[in-house]
């Protein structure tokens, strides 16, 4: 592969069809959506990549049943406890990005211990997308330019969303055949790369990145340029 993005971001859908599809409660579905989770991380380390950005939970999915929410509650938060041996092993940072209103404490207190712990990584950044909305990204953004009181530069907007410092992503992948951002990113994917996929989360692994990443080499990034003459005919 001739060029690799530096950020990937990933849209984990499908987690509970999988589950269904087998007969198994949803909740099985999460359980294997983190194995696949470790899954692109360690591959993504093999292949350099800077970034990775995954969305773990939606301000949508507090519509979801009581249940599913606890169960996905303490997947974060045991995630958050028993992967920080590793993660600090591969010299990985854990940023988190979205609102911590109304998450419960246990799973606020592991985020706030693996952010602090990990601050130190440089090799890869994996930045997990909890309880985040996109419009609520923008519209808080824009509500604390406006208490500045002026004008405010791209980039001096950009530093007041749930990313600032982390670039934005040059590729967003969304497994379980949906063809929409689904409130993911919407500012920041401005010029991102998009690839859709018909198979699951939790049967993503290192084989379907390589794919990902060989569609992604392959098309060409002018940014409202104009591309060369072979790509263009």
């Amino acid at each position: 592969m001739e060029k690799r993005p530096t950020h990937i971001a990933v849209i984990m859908d499908g987690n509970g069809r999988w589950a269904s599809e087998r007969s198994l409660p949803r909740s099985a579905g999460h359980v294997q959506g983190v194995k696949a989770l470790k899954k692109l991380v360690a591959a993504a380390l093999e292949y350099e990549i800077k970034c990775v950005t995954v969305f773990a939970f939606s301000a949508e999915n507090w519509k979801r049943p009581q249940e599913e929410i606890d169960g996905i509650m303490s997947l974060i938060a045991d995630f958050n406890r028993r992967e920080l041996k590793n993660l600090l092993e591969n010299d990985i940072r854990v940023t988190f990005c979205g609102s911590r209103n109304g998450l419960p404490d246990k799973v606020i207190k592991s985020i706030n211990k693996l952010e602090a712990q990990t601050v130190v990584c440089k090799t890869m950044r994996l930045v997990i997308a909890f309880n985040y909305s996109g419009q609520s990204d923008v519209l808080n953004a824009a509500n604390r330019a406006v208490e500045g009181g002026k004008p405010v530069t791209q980039a001096e907007f950009e530093g007041l969303l749930y990313t600032s410092g982390i670039p934005a992503p040059d590729l967003i992948v969304r497994t379980g055949g949906e063809k929409r951002l689904s409130n993911f990113l919407l500012y920041q994917a401005a010029y991102a790369e998009l690839v859709f996929l018909d198979k699951y989360w939790p049967d993503f692994n290192k084989k379907t990145l390589e794919r990902v990443l060989a569609e992604y080499s392959a098309r060409q990034r002018r940014f409202g340029a104009v591309g060369t003459e072979e790509n263009n005919a």
